[in-house]
Order: structure tokens, then sequence, then C-alpha cells
């Protein structure tokens, strides 16, 4: 194993580094600020249970993405990302992020399988929200294509 190298920064070179990031949080900052003046009437909240994850994205009658959120990203790793309890962790960040626009009636779209379908709606409910709808559309098959023959050697 050889020497480790330490690289040294000038004073500018950490200047210039400070206000880029100053910059990069400034944009992220007005950003938010745009979503409280907005007032939405109805949102639409998607929910992706999979066997692994879920996510969840709330978006405006246009499809416009206001806020969204994932069991990976609130720090869950594995299996448990895919467990009721994640779920109502990612309706709960969702809810925080949307206190800021002040819309209490939501429509659900659910898609997928996975067992943090009903804990992600009842999470939902229990915040505050008013749901005028639950819609599910996991796609389900109808039996496709004919497949191939078999292969013979």
């Amino acid at each position: 194993m050889g020497k480790k190298k330490v690289i040294k920064k000038s004073e500018e070179e950490i200047l210039k580094e400070t206000a880029k990031s100053e910059s990069a949080i400034s944009k992220v900052s007005k950003g938010d600020s745009s979503l409280k003046t907005v007032k939405i009437d109805n949102i639409k909240i998607y929910i992706n249970a999979t066997y692994n994850n879920t996510i969840m994205a709330a978006a405006d009658k246009n499809g416009n993405i206001l806020a969204w959120s994932s069991a990976g990203a609130l720090g869950f790793s594995g299996p448990k990302k895919a467990t009721p309890f994640a779920a109502s962790k990612v309706s709960a960040a969702i809810t925080e992020k949307l206190k800021k626009i002040g819309s209490v009636n939501v429509d659900v779209v659910i898609k997928g399988v996975g067992s943090g379908r009903d804990s992600a709606v009842r999470s939902l409910a229990g915040h505050g929200f008013n749901i005028l709808s639950i819609k599910d559309v996991t796609p389900i098959p109808h039996n496709g294509p004919k497949p191939p023959k078999v292969r013979r050697v």
C-alpha cells in the first residue's frame, strides 16, 4: 500500500466551491417558494407498491409533479422498503411536502401488488386528506400472444 495523497486547495478554489453551492441552494429554495404561492384544488397521488419498494408521487391536474418520495429515499434498505410501515412513512413525507400547497382534495391512483398499498392510503386519510376517489391501475395479463414453439434439437 502506498502513501496517501493529500490534495490542498487554495482559498480561491474554496471560495468558488462555496459560491457554487450557495447558488444551487438558492435555486432549490426558489423552487419551494413558488409552491407556496400556488393554490391547487385537486391533487392526484400515484402510489406504486411493488414487492421491493413503495414510491409515491403527487401531481396536479396537468400531470406536473409537485412532490415525490420513496421508501428507499427515506433510508429504508433491503426488504424493509416493501413493508406497510415504510409505506406509511412515505405518505407522511409526502404530506409534509404538500402542506405548503394547502390542498386537501385528493384522487389516489394505486399500482402494484406490494404490501404497502392499504397502509399508504390509510395514512393519507389519517393525515387529513379528503380522498375523493381510489383507482387501481395494476396491469393484469390476459394471457397475451401465443408462446413460441418448443425448441427441438
